[in-house]
């Protein structure tokens, strides 16, 4: 299979391409990817400058009959692009089928954001003379994705773009072109007009750079690590354009001692382990009070030995492989920091399985510090850490004592400490007696410090970036 480039409406193969590896099978070539160089993305944001005020003129109507058009297609086929996920990221199917789903079901809210146009009439203080407040789409908006959630995070940037009357020129990550490719075949069949969806694989350091320096280019919106997205904050700043990063977490999950252990073990579980850890939103500090601490630490010892890790596809598998070769290192190498820190690592070592993959076992770090590397540094992977505290007061301190803030959980009966936590935790978004990951698709998404810059995703907050608002006075 060839994954080509959407440029104006026509698929462009490229001189080369990158083949796209199943990490739960390394024979298995599922793929190759166009490597697009500066001529297809000048011609992509050619075509979305050429489309967006076409597009910024369609009405409300025209616009949810092709945002509902893409969500019911994705919904309808969601098990197959679910398998395509899983096979090509590493996630078990069913959370492949899961991410599929929410997908379409993004859309599809979206599609009914297009309808319910957001506006106000008022009267000036000046007799006579009335003021209408509306929102207009930017233009050109340039997406950067990551290769965690490979159509979701897609779907959630493109969606509100052209809810909004955006035109939209698309980066996904080089590692996972077959979901991105399979969202690209959906909206070039959805009637939306040729040139205001653009879709360009190749690197980041060409493509994404491209994006965020092109003067027609109206705003970035960038989720990835923390090093590129400071260097896209410098440079669009540097540009007066308008721009959104989602970058890292060290998302604290915060166990008190009245903390139903059950339930604190499962949360921190989830929140830690699913999706092989490669969340930004994962559980990778667990900050737990003394009474309880060695008691959860050996329940969660128990239920994380027990998680069957294996081929992304195979329907009992409950957690799948690490991406690639590199990611893996990268976990290796923290684990082995965290050891030299004097921390005590279980599990983390790699696993062979029928297949041969990036299979590794998930690791939990215990007797560290928050001062430690593997409590200050973002490690993307099957891998927590425990950090004892003394009480309530000492564990919020520590959950914010981060460069991070995007989310933060806690596990307890108390409604004083989880109303205390909940006002006061210094991340943007809270969870009680539930995983850090795991959110929805109708509200804002995003965090604080290191974590988010600019205005939230998702819901009807996505409205603040993706539209730009005016302000006009009339006298009749």
């Amino acid at each position: 299979m060839e994954y080509c480039n959407l440029i104006g409406g026509e698929w462009h193969e490229t001189a080369q391409s990158v083949a796209n590896v199943n990490p739960s099978d390394l024979s298995d070539v599922i793929g190759h990817a166009a490597l697009g160089g500066a001529d297809d993305i000048e011609s992509a944001i050619t075509a979305a400058h050429a489309a967006a005020p076409g597009w910024a003129a369609s009405t409300p109507q025209q616009r949810f009959d092709v945002l509902d058009f893409i969500g019911s297609e994705i919904i309808a086929r969601k098990e197959e692009l679910g398998h395509l996920l899983s096979r090509e990221e590493g996630k078990t199917l069913a959370e492949g089928i899961g991410e599929a789903a929410r997908a379409g079901q993004i859309f599809k809210f979206f599609a009914g954001e297009a309808l319910r146009q957001r506006g106000e009439h008022l009267a000036s203080v000046r007799p006579g003379v009335e003021i209408d407040i509306t929102r207009q789409p930017l233009g050109v908006v340039g997406l950067i994705t990551p290769w965690n959630f490979p159509i979701a995070i897609p779907a959630w940037k493109t969606a509100p773009a052209l809810a909004f009357g955006n035109a939209v020129v698309l980066k996904p990550a080089a590692l996972v072109p077959a979901s991105a490719h399979a969202l690209a075949e959906i909206i070039a069949r959805s009637g939306l007009p040729e040139g205001v969806f653009n879709l360009v694989f190749g690197p980041g350091r060409k493509i994404g750079a491209a994006l965020v320096e092109s003067p027609r280019v109206a705003a970035i919106s960038f989720t990835g690590s923390v090093e590129t997205g400071r260097g896209i904050a410098a440079e669009c700043g540097r540009r007066l354009k308008k721009f959104q990063l989602e970058m890292g977490g060290k998302n604290p999950m915060v166990v008190l001692d009245d903390a139903d252990l059950g339930i604190a073990v499962e949360a921190s579980l989830n929140g830690a382990f699913f999706s092989t850890g490669q969340r930004c939103t994962a559980s990778s500090r667990l900050i737990v009070t003394e009474g309880i601490h060695d008691r959860f630490v050996q329940a969660l010892s128990e239920r994380m030995a027990a998680l069957r890790v294996g081929n992304a596809l195979a329907p009992d598998t409950q957690m799948g492989p690490v991406v690639d070769e590199r990611q893996m290192a990268q976990n290796e190498s923290y684990l082995q920091i965290a050891r030299d820190e004097g921390g005590a690592v279980r599990g983390g070592e790699r696993l062979n399985r029928d297949t041969e993959g990036f299979y590794m076992a998930p690791a939990l770090v215990t007797d560290t510090t928050n001062a430690m590397r593997i409590n200050r540094e973002e490690v993307f992977g099957p891998v927590a850490s425990v950090i004892r505290v003394k009480d309530y007061d000492a564990a919020l301190a520590v959950a914010n004592d981060t460069d991070f803030g995007l989310s933060a959980g806690i596990c307890t009966t108390s409604l004083k400490h989880a109303s205390h936590f909940r006002a006061n935790a210094q991340a943007g978004m809270v969870m009680v007696n539930l995983p850090t990951a795991g959110v929805d698709y109708h509200v804002p998404f995003g965090g604080t410090k290191g974590s988010s810059f600019g205005p939230r995703e998702q819901g009807a907050y996505a409205a603040e970036f993706y539209t730009s608002v005016k302000t006009a006075y009339t006298q009749p």
